[in-house]
Formats: C-alpha cells, sequence, structure tokens
C-alpha cells in the first residue's frame, strides 16, 4: 500500500477544508429558490444598532436588513436596497458577508418563503424594475425611493395586485421613550421631521409575518 506524500496529504487536507466551508454557506434545506427572502442580522453599523434598538424583539433574532434571492447558475445574487449603493443586486458571497456570525463564523441569515406564491415571479420583475433607484433615508412612502423591507412591500403583491405585506406605524424610539441620536441627526440633515408613527415596515415585523415559513439558514 502506498502513503500519501506530504504535499499531497496537505493538498487533500486543504480541499476537504475548502468544501467543507462550501456547504456550510448553504441552506440546510438546500431548497432556495428565487423569489424567498433573505433576512439579515447585520454587524452593528450605527443605523443597524439603531433600527435594532427601535425594532428588537426579546428571545428572537433581530433581524436588520432583507433582501430578494436571485438564482441563477454560477451567479446566485440578491436583489436588496442599501443605503450604501440604493436598489442594487449583490453577489450572494458578499450578502453572506456582511452579515453578523455565529460563534462559528456562520452568517446569520434566515431565508423565508411565502406559503402562498402565486403571483411571486411578476413581484420579483416588479422588484427588478426598481433596480437604479436610491435609497429611501427618510423612510417615506411613495417617494420614488426605497428602504430594505419597503422594497419588498410596494412589489410583492397578490395575482390582483393587493400587497402582500401590511404597512404599521412605524417607531424609531428606544424602549424607555428616547429618540437616538442616530435618527435626530439624520433627519436634521435631511430637513425633514422624524417620521414617527407614519405607516411602514422593518424587517424584523415583516420575518415575523404568518404569510412566510423559514426554508433554510447559514447557521
Amino acid at each position: 500500500m502506498q502513503y500519501l506524500s506530504k504535499w499531497t496529504m496537505k493538498r487533500f487536507i486543504i480541499y476537504i477544508g475548502i468544501l467543507v466551508a462550501a456547504i456550510s454557506c448553504r441552506p440546510q434545506h438546500r431548497n432556495l429558490q428565487s423569489g424567498d427572502l433573505l433576512f439579515q442580522v447585520g454587524k452593528g453599523s450605527e443605523m443597524e444598532q439603531a433600527i435594532t434598538t427601535a425594532t428588537e424583539q426579546h428571545n428572537t433574532l433581530n433581524f436588520t436588513h432583507v433582501g430578494i434571492a436571485i438564482l441563477k447558475e454560477g451567479a446566485d445574487s440578491v436583489l436588496e436596497a442599501t443605503s450604501e449603493g440604493g436598489v442594487r443586486m449583490t453577489a450572494m458571497e458578499e450578502f453572506l458577508q456582511r452579515a453578523a456570525q455565529d460563534k462559528k463564523g456562520r452568517p446569520l441569515v434566515v431565508a423565508m418563503r411565502l406559503r402562498d406564491t402565486a403571483g411571486l415571479a411578476a413581484s420579483v420583475r416588479r422588484a427588478r424594475a426598481c433596480l437604479g433607484l436610491p435609497y429611501d433615508y427618510a423612510f417615506g412612502p411613495d417617494n420614488g425611493k426605497y428602504y430594505c423591507s419597503e422594497l419588498i412591500w410596494e412589489n410583492y403583491r397578490t395575482p390582483d395586485s393587493v400587497r402582500r405585506f401590511t404597512a404599521r406605524p412605524m417607531n424609531f424610539r428606544a424602549p424607555d421613550g428616547t429618540m437616538p441620536h442616530f435618527w435626530v441627526e439624520l433627519f436634521e440633515q435631511l430637513g425633514e421631521p422624524i417620521p414617527e408613527g407614519i405607516p411602514g415596515t422593518n424587517p424584523n415585523g415583516m420575518a415575523q409575518d404568518p404569510q412566510l415559513q423559514e426554508v433554510g439558514r447559514w447557521f
């Protein structure tokens, strides 16, 4: 019996490590589809911290961002509205790398799917038509700009054009009732009032919608 050389064994170990890493980045159920919603726990930017403070729910993951899975052979992407680039298409790997990680270094991202997918393809097409539009820093409705969950709220509709998700009064305050400095400073720069109580959406609330079911996660 021949023994593997040290060089061959080293290459074999590296290959196994790459294979294990690749597998760990797939959803556990391995049935991700275009149109699934990817809910992300952010790494903790100032905006993400402000969103978490206003929308966090105890004993659950606190999602600060959501995007739409767009799957193509060898080029999986996420359609998302980001403060860095507005409505854009992002490589799946980049989207996962931006997420916070668990203790094993796996991205805290959960994939969810509508239980009723009628009209989903048309919803995704509408969302894709928004590519290039700016980010909605003002969190206002019907202004030609989008924040992450607003992109989904506006475009995910039933076949008879009814919005899938319900807008609810937005809250920007911390649990103690105070307004975080981040929001005060942001809206002062925009020259607009903080839209406290104006109907809107957020990733945490959307993720709890009973229309959605979890179909995979990366951790």
